[in-house]
């Protein structure tokens, strides 16, 4: 559940309270545009499970929403799979099939943030900011360049493309079928 704070009526803490005390136990995530700490502390210490203030990139909120899933499923996310395709997030490694796949740093890390929201386009920009945590220059093809390299890696002649072009836009994972 995202939980905003500020509510008409009624705020989001005493609706947290409230479901704590009914011992309602659904994960919850609030979120809120005021920063105090003594707020924070009071949230989690209510039973919230993750607390986020505004303005929050969407990405972070997807990435909060899917560890809560994970923490509260009991399971960790810790092997990717996309087709024959698989990502090792705790052996750091890649394969395709039964074939190893060496990746460097980087492009395990491309591949990564690719392979975690299948089907979802990532503009150049994006990518470039989560995989070498730099703003994107529009004068440079460092992006296509790993792409590219990536692509080598992964799709040999004969085996699926996995990794789509989206013209003018920027790239994808292919969809789990």
């Amino acid at each position: 559940m995202l939980l905003d704070i500020m509510l008409p009526g009624r705020d989001g803490l005493s609706i947290l309270r409230s479901l704590r005390e009914r011992s309602v136990t659904i994960p919850i995530i609030l979120l809120t545009a005021r920063n105090e700490l003594n707020e924070r502390i009071e949230g989690l210490n209510l039973g919230a499970d993750d607390y986020l203030t505004k303005p929050f990139f969407v990405e972070e909120l997807v990435a909060r929403l899917q560890a809560l899933l994970r923490r509260s499923s009991g399971t960790a996310l810790t092997v990717l799979q996309i087709d024959d395709l698989s990502l090792d997030l705790i052996k750091h490694e890649a394969k395709r099939g039964d074939r190893e796949i060496e990746l460097s740093q980087r492009e395990f890390a491309l591949l990564e943030y690719l392979m975690r929201s299948p089907g979802r386009v990532f503009s150049r920009s994006q990518i470039c900011e989560h995989v070498w945590n730099t703003h994107f220059d529009t004068g440079t093809n460092m992006v296509d360049v790993a792409v590219t390299r990536l692509r080598k890696k992964i799709e040999e002649p004969g085996e699926a493309k996995l990794i789509d072009t989206v013209r003018g836009v920027g790239y994808r994972m292919k969809e789990k079928p």
